[in-house]
């Protein structure tokens, strides 16, 4: 698999973190590098994750072992995607005529939980 990039403007520097924004809770977290790409998240080189600094009025979180992945992390990265649709493009047409519309689940979201510690 070849190493992503960093998502700076100009930078070429192979990526070692990922940015996400948990925008309830105005945080942004810094952390190990996601094992694949995501569209909504930001992968960042060691120079500009050392560098990086929260917006005004938000908080910046840095989780430990960034250039450590634990099993469990992408236990619980799996477990909070919605699930994938099995219904194939035809099949939905003709679903739509003979029955009701699924229920869509409200989707899931992840919030930063602080120890009484910090």
């Amino acid at each position: 698999m070849p190493a992503r990039e960093c998502s700076r403007t100009a930078c070429s520097l192979p990526a070692v973190s990922t940015l996400t924004f948990v925008y309830e809770d105005a945080t942004a977290v810094l952390g190990p590098l996601s094992r694949s790409s995501e569209p909504h998240a930001y992968d960042l080189c060691r120079e500009h994750a050392s560098r990086l600094t929260a917006p005004r009025g938000w908080e910046l979180l840095r989780v430990a072992g960034a250039s450590e992945v634990s099993d469990d992390l992408v236990a619980l990265a799996d477990a909070v995607k919605p699930p994938r649709s099995t219904q194939t493009p035809a099949d939905a047409g003709t679903a739509s005529r003979t029955q009701p519309a699924p229920v869509r689940e409200p989707a899931r979201h992840l919030h930063v939980l602080r120890s009484p510690h910090d």
